[in-house]
Formats: C-alpha cells, sequence, structure tokens
C-alpha cells in the first residue's frame, strides 16, 4: 500500500527491532499524517537523527545493540522529544525512562489513538518558533487516500506458542501445557525477548544489554542461571532442552526442535 502523505507534517522517526510494529506504526502513522521512517535498531536511530530531519522519536527500550535508556538520554540532550513505547511495564521501568529525558511513557499493546494523542501533545509542548515542526492534523482533516485505520494491537501477535509452551505477549502470561507458570520479572522478560518473534536466535551480549543494560557487575553467568531455572520451569527435561535451546558460543533461542513455531491470534 503506498500512502499519500500530507506535506508540512511532523516528521516521525519509529526505532523497534520487531518488524510487525514497525508496519503498524508506519502505516497508522501515516495515515495521520505524519512523515514516519522506520529503523530496527539503537545504532541506525542515532544515525537517522544525525542526518535526517526529525521532530520526535518514538522509541522502543529493548532493542538488539544499544540499552534503550542509552538512546533515549542522549536523543534528550539534543533537546529531540521522544516517546517511549515499551513492553516493560514496572514503575520503575518507566520511571527510569523519564528520568533520562523521555517527554512520555507507553506501555505496549497500545492503541494508535492513544499514541497519536501523545505525539501530538509532546509536539505541542515542544515545538517552538524557532524549532521546526511539521504542523498537526486536525480531527476535521480528511485521511488521506489509500490511507487505513490501524491498530497496533490487531497486527501484532498475542501468543507464541512453542511446544507446550504458550507466551501471551498481551496478558505477560505463560503458561505450560495450558496451565499458568509462575515467573520472575527477569525469566518474564527473558522468555519474551525469545518469543519475538520465535525461531530467533539472540545472543548473549543482546540479551545482557536488554535485560540488564550497562550494569557492570552481570555477565555470562547471570545469564546462565536465569536460563537454568526457565529451563526447570517450562521444560520437560531440563537437562536436555527441547526449546530453550542454546546455540554455542553464540546464544539462545526459543523454537520448536525441528525449527518450526507458531504465532498465535
Amino acid at each position: 500500500m503506498i500512502l499519500q502523505r500530507r506535506p508540512g507534517r511532523a516528521h516521525l522517526l519509529v526505532v523497534d527491532d520487531e518488524e510487525s510494529y514497525r508496519t503498524a506504526l508506519e502505516i497508522g502513522l501515516g495515515a495521520e499524517g505524519y512523515e514516519v521512517r522506520t529503523v530496527e535498531d539503537g545504532r541506525s536511530c542515532l544515525a537517522a537523527v544525525e542526518h535526517e530531519p526529525v521532530d520526535l522519536v518514538v522509541l522502543d527500550m529493548m532493542l538488539p545493540d544499544l540499552p534503550g535508556l542509552e538512546i533515549c538520554r542522549r536523543l534528550a540532550a539534543t533537546g529531540l522529544p521522544v516517546v517511549v513505547v515499551s513492553a516493560r511495564c514496572a514503575e520503575v521501568d518507566v520511571v527510569a525512562g523519564l528520568e533520562v529525558g523521555a517527554a512520555d511513557y507507553l506501555t505496549k499493546p497500545f492503541h494508535l489513538r492513544e499514541l497519536v494523542a501523545r505525539i501530538e501533545a509532546v509536539l505541542r509542548r515542544t515545538c517552538s518558533a524557532d524549532r521546526r515542526c511539521g504542523v498537526l492534523a486536525s480531527p476535521g482533516d480528511p485521511v488521506p487516500v489509500g490511507a487505513a485505520v490501524v491498530d497496533v494491537e490487531e497486527l501484532s501477535p498475542r501468543v507464541v506458542q512453542v511446544g507446550p509452551i504458550e507466551v501471551d505477549l498481551v496478558s505477560r502470561e505463560v503458561r505450560l501445557s495450558g496451565r499458568p507458570v509462575a515467573l520472575t520479572r527477569r525469566e518474564l522478560e527473558l522468555v519474551e525477548i525469545l518469543a519475538s518473534p520465535p525461531g530467533r536466535l539472540r545472543s548473549r551480549e543482546e540479551l545482557l544489554a536488554r535485560l540488564w543494560g550497562d550494569q557492570e557487575l552481570v555477565d555470562d553467568r547471570t545469564l546462565d542461571a536465569h536460563m537454568r531455572r526457565l529451563r526447570r520451569k517450562l521444560e520437560p527435561d531440563p537437562a536436555n532442552p527441547r526449546y530453550l535451546q542454546t546455540v554455542r558460543g553464540v546464544g539462545f533461542r526459543l523454537d520448536e526442535p525441528d525449527g518450526s513455531s507458531a504465532l498465535g491470534a
């Protein structure tokens, strides 16, 4: 679908490593009249804001290369407004994001209308005579030809099914053969990363960065300990894991033994 975007609108940069969210936001925010570009990691984000016109960044905090808090801090230091969208919904995560300079913090899953309302509120606060910002859409403006009404929740997978393991990314619940499993916060975050999407190999470096940021006292042994505990709770035979797989010398992935996994609605 090619969207006819109206000239003079704000330029948004969407930063998220999940293709489903990038696609949903590019279509949905484009339909609202914004100029939208998407990138999948922190380094691409920093390069984009340095070389392209950007009025506001929509930033996921769990990226594969750089800690989200560090990216947010760098962007905020330049005066560029950042709206965080993240699966991390604990109070400590929200406070940390706001403390490093985020203009707003929205937890996944969310509805497009709420995100648009927050973006417009932030742009009204941050745009001034000496800062170029696009003219915001008004409620009476026509929708561009070819645009679709998009709900991020509708385009994102709800449940990841890998063998007997179910990861509900909306309710943030993990089930084993249909029964809820009690996980710690870190264990839940670890399995959510591995399930988004299933089958993708996640390096040790990526998992350490996304789960603990730049904490100096955390190393591979911490990650291994969490994986051992997770396997004891989810694997039929924790000593010989079938689904929480190790790729020696690289990292981990959540996958079927034959490499086929399923996304549920």
